[in-house]
């Protein structure tokens, strides 16, 4: 059987089931892409997901119902018909239900042993399917009414169900599902850590805790800072270079392939799979370099030499998921031409960078299919930048033809060195983050 949507059902009945379990007339319902506002006989106003098992669209689907609502004053033939509209199906699932909530009959689902039991049903008249399984024992329970916790040291029957039940009991303190943990992780704060295994506190009672904690700190850096982390940062930089002797340029985030194909990063390379395509000719720009490259050219015959220049702003890629890989990053890149371009110099400034900043790094050798040898910076095991020494074959196709040396840092990965975040897209635009604090409160 389809599950129609919620707003089809409502639609068909005209009527509402709320969640006591009231049976509502609707005066008004308006749909949106997601969701349904609904306006009631008696007034009261709710917004829902459209959605086609939610408990709402269950108990429309199956017409169920506790009582109408005074307030809304529903006729007799508009309940009686809302009633009838149930198939034979339909019918034996109310019928569980509705058996379910009936007071006799909870203690006798719950309990398993049938010995506990026959003191408390033995009274009763109505036979159920239950009670007539266990008719091999009902004689003895009877007869030894008043001696049963006597035996209950010797006989192995009445210690059967103490050690069943126990065990249920101790497994549900810890237990939590995939789903709750990566609740649970999304809800720590920067450097919080928690031991799953050793945690006694309920799933509710821990996301209650913290959700109390994100708020605190929410409220904190609105009350102190009001700063983003990776604007700030941004503006951190851009002082620092400006400081250095280093002229900040912006170039497009919509740039010709052709760029991308004068780089060395055609559509025959592995690589050009990472490129958000806008159509035939243009795309998003998977890094800063071509827009460096034609800022460096243009400035060669009007700076001063050397030509010191950088950029911040962001970048596109289609990156594998993982703690240190965003599809949209910012990047920050710096190079200097002509003079003084050596790799002592370079280190240099890397070193007075992230001295600035406070983040210990290490450098190693690398190589890339782009700029072929290259100076990795790496803090632990993430790489935060990969420098280069020019010139290199390429530049003859920019137009370049002097000494060189540059560096590219993400933002995003500064920002989780230095506040040791666990996950990358806490550092990264984002709408559930902020400054690393979980906003889905």
């Amino acid at each position: 059987m389809e599950k129609k949507p919620l707003d089809t059902l409502i639609s068909k009945n005209g009527l509402w089931v709320s969640r006591n379990g009231h049976l509502h007339g609707i005066q008004k319902c308006e749909t949106s892409q997601k969701y349904i506002r609904i306006e009631m006989d008696c007034g009261e106003v709710i917004t829902v997901r459209n959605s086609r098992s939610s408990r709402s669209a269950r108990s429309l689907r199956n017409h169920k119902f506790q009582k109408p609502c005074k307030r809304c004053r529903l006729s007799e033939d508009r309940i009686r018909e809302f009633s009838k509209k149930i198939s034979r199906k339909d019918e034996s699932e109310i019928k569980i239900v509705r058996s379910f909530r009936l007071e006799p009959e909870k203690p006798v689902k719950q309990e398993i042993p049938a010995t506990i039991n026959k003191p408390e049903i033995k009274t009763n008249t109505p036979s159920h399917i239950h009670n007539e399984q266990r008719a091999g024992t009902t004689a003895n329970s009877s007869t030894n009414h008043s001696s049963a916790p006597k035996q209950s040291k010797s006989s192995s029957s009445p210690s059967k169900p103490n050690k069943t039940f126990q065990p249920q009991v101790k497994s549900k303190k810890t237990e939590f599902t995939s789903s709750q943990k990566t609740r649970i992780l999304s809800l720590l704060g920067p450097g919080e850590m928690i031991s799953f295994s050793k945690e006694k506190r309920s799933f509710g009672e821990l996301e209650s805790i913290l959700q109390t904690e994100r708020k605190k700190d929410i409220r904190e850096v609105y009350e102190n800072s009001r700063e983003n982390l990776l604007g700030k940062l941004e503006r951190t930089i851009t002082e620092f270079f400006v400081d250095m002797g280093f002229l900040e340029v912006k170039s497009p985030i919509l740039i010709p392939f052709e760029y991308m194909e004068r780089i060395g990063v055609g559509e025959d390379k592995k690589l050009s799979e990472q490129i958000f395509r806008v159509d035939d000719n243009m795309c998003l720009r998977p890094m800063l370099a071509p827009g460096l490259y034609n800022h460096l050219r243009k400035f060669d015959n009007v700076l001063p030499d050397p030509v010191r220049i950088f950029e911040i702003g962001p970048c596109y890629r289609k990156e594998s998921d993982g703690n240190s890989h965003l599809e949209e990053f910012t990047m920050l890149n710096f190079c200097q031409m002509g003079s003084k371009c050596t790799r002592e110099n370079l280190e240099y400034i890397i070193d007075e960078f992230l001295e600035f900043l406070g983040i210990d790094y290490e450098i190693m050798e690398d190589s890339c299919m782009v700029y072929g040898e290259t100076i990795d910076i790496m803090h632990k095991n993430m790489e935060l930048s990969s420098a280069v020494v020019g010139p290199i074959p390429m530049d003859m196709d920019w137009g370049v033809n002097k000494p060189w040396i540059g560096a590219g840092f993400g933002l995003e990965r500064l920002l989780k060195a230095k506040h040791d975040f666990k996950n990358i897209k806490r550092a990264a635009r984002s709408e559930s983050y902020y400054n690393g604090i979980s906003i889905n409160l």
